[in-house]
């Protein structure tokens, strides 16, 4: 099964918190063991090969200064203005061409013939069979773009998906802190010329009043990379029922987010992991589906990366190699076949295939 996950910090955890995603898994435990400050790592290249991912959507993220990365991590370096968010971006933009130039086995997608070269390699059979890990690149906050302009820049050097929020940015308000204005000037700006390049807008992490904003200014494709039920975790940082239904109406697709804290309500970091399991995980995605009426706009999105570890993942889930795990779950859940594998990955690379 081709396996798609729809967001991970991989240039961030390397180049701030010293996991690179080459390194063995059990080699990243290691040398962080036995503390695990920032969690117990989860991530590695190898072990997407192990469970299958083939395709992710690897993230341009910073942390503000204003408002930095909650895990505890005070000697990452954060941005105070544009400028030194664009430079920080630019570095993760290096970061991933020095890997796909340097791994024969990594591609950056960046359209339809290197999304299908991916795929295909992972269908080819025989011994000198070598499936392809591809990397498709997701700005994750939008203060790297220091003016709306610019943003022809980051879609030469290989981004196409932006979503315009973490916390608060210049362009809009974020989830965390809830709605009040909403989209800025200089926000819908930036979907002007999001829409003229052709670029995909993830809703994520967006305030409500943004989002439904975004939905009415924005023609172009749009997802949500990973985001949960706000029914089943009544938290602005997860979709609302109208959100949902809208981003079905875009055929766009969601991205089920993999930490504790966004399955269960009232989970907080440190709790038994057995709280949450893969029943969980098919709750949220059941609810999208229910909501929208098919399976097609279903997905995964982890964040398994993104500031929690191996102890606040579902049960029984270890790593990013456990991910098809959930399948089975959704089987049990009386998902038919062609919809497991929708959901696994097939619903992003056709989504992808009308986008790119």
């Amino acid at each position: 099964m081709f396996i798609v996950d729809a967001h991970l910090d991989l240039a961030y955890n390397a180049l701030q918190k010293k996991r690179d995603p080459r390194r063995r898994l059990a080699d990243l435990r290691a040398a962080e063991a036995p503390d695990y400050k920032r969690g117990i790592p989860t991530v590695s290249f190898s072990a997407m090969r192990r469970g299958g991912v083939g395709l992710v959507f690897a993230t341009l993220f910073n942390s503000p200064a204003n408002d930095p990365f909650p895990d505890g991590s005070d000697e990452d370096e954060r941005y105070t203005t544009p400028d030194e968010a664009h430079r920080l971006g630019m570095q993760q933009i290096d970061f991933y061409r020095r890997l796909v130039d340097e791994d024969e086995t990594l591609r950056l997608v960046t359209g339809r013939a290197t999304l299908d070269e991916v795929v295909a390699s992972h269908a080819a059979a025989g011994p000198d069979a070598r499936p392809l890990l591809g990397l498709l690149l997701l700005m994750e906050g939008a203060d790297h773009i220091r003016a709306p302009e610019e943003t022809e820049r980051w879609r030469e050097a290989g981004v196409r998906v932006i979503g315009p929020a973490w916390d608060d940015t210049r362009y809009c308000d974020g989830a965390w802190r809830g709605s009040k204005t909403g989209l800025s000037a200089d926000g819908f700006r930036l979907l002007d010329v999001m829409g003229d390049l052709g670029l995909i807008l993830d809703l994520t992490h967006m305030s409500e009043k943004a989002t439904l904003q975004a939905l009415d200014a924005y023609p172009g494709p749009i997802v949500a990379t990973h985001a949960n039920a706000r029914a089943l975790v009544p938290t602005e940082r997860q979709l609302s029922d109208q959100q949902i239904r809208l981003i079905g109406q875009r055929d766009g697709v969601i991205g089920c987010v993999l930490f504790n804290a966004f399955l269960r309500a009232g989970y907080r970091k440190g709790d038994s992991k057995s709280l949450v399991t893969l029943d969980t995980v098919v709750a949220h995605i059941d609810h999208v589906c229910q909501l929208i009426g098919d399976a097609r706009h279903a997905g995964i999105g982890s964040d398994l990366d993104g500031g929690f570890g191996a102890a606040d993942i579902p049960t029984p889930l270890d790593s990013i190699a456990d991910e098809g795990l959930i399948a089975g779950a959704l089987r049990e859940r009386g998902y038919s076949e062609a919809d497991v594998a929708g959901i696994m990955g097939g619903n992003w690379v056709e989504f992808l295939r009308r986008t790119l």
